[in-house]
């Protein structure tokens, strides 16, 4: 008969270890699923997505930039002393922020002749919840015709589940291509030329 005492229990029994074994894994892991194609294009719309960025912090800057000051003298100190934040965070905010400060921005210079901003503020806040899938999502297997589901969820616990192709991205592409341009005609409507781009217009 044996002794109950000299069974060890489950939790004192010691685990099997195990480790990756990276020298085993397939060739361009964990990407080796999707063409080639595929992550060029997503490559490229991210890239332009970034570009777009770029566009809004110099769409900031030259828009603030040529706001007329208010004629109280107090009131135009200090907007002159919020300048240098508001470039700052043209540095570093994410696309969300730059499209909040580029909306304030058009809004406050009476110089601005859009006349469908809200439509043009729609169109970058959709491109800013997708830049945030295409750049932080994880992307699943595709299925038999190339598209894929990346798995990302929001603040708002919600789930992304379009499927995403070379066409899907190549569409996002041309509509960000699109808006930017929207935000650069913003600019040079109004006479001045596009920082950085040396172009017509007056230099801001």
């Amino acid at each position: 008969m044996t002794d109950p005492s000299n069974i060890a229990a489950p939790s004192d029994i010691e685990p099997r270890r195990y480790v990756t074994a990276p020298q085993n894994l397939p060739s361009e892991f964990p990407t080796q699923a999707h063409s080639s194609e595929f992550w060029e294009a997503l490559g490229r719309t991210v890239a332009t997505l970034g570009f777009l960025e770029n566009v809004l912090g110099r769409a900031i800057f030259a828009i603030t930039g040529t706001t007329e000051l208010p004629e109280d003298p107090a009131k135009a100190e200090a907007a002159l002393k919020d300048w240098p934040r508001t470039l700052e965070r043209a540095l570093s905010d994410p696309l969300g922020g730059l499209i909040d400060s580029f909306g304030k921005a058009v809004r406050e210079n009476a110089k601005t002749t859009i006349t469908n901003l809200d439509l043009l503020l729609d169109q970058l806040k959709q491109a800013a919840g997708l830049r945030n899938v295409l750049c932080h999502g994880f992307w699943q297997m595709p299925d038999t015709a190339g598209r894929s589901v990346p798995f990302f969820v929001n603040r708002r616990i919600e789930v992304f589940e379009t499927p995403v192709d070379v066409d899907f991205l190549n569409q996002v592409r041309s509509a960000t291509v699109e808006m930017a341009c929207g935000v650069i005609n913003i600019v040079t409507h109004m006479g001045y030329q596009f920082p950085g781009s040396g172009g017509p217009g007056k230099p801001v």
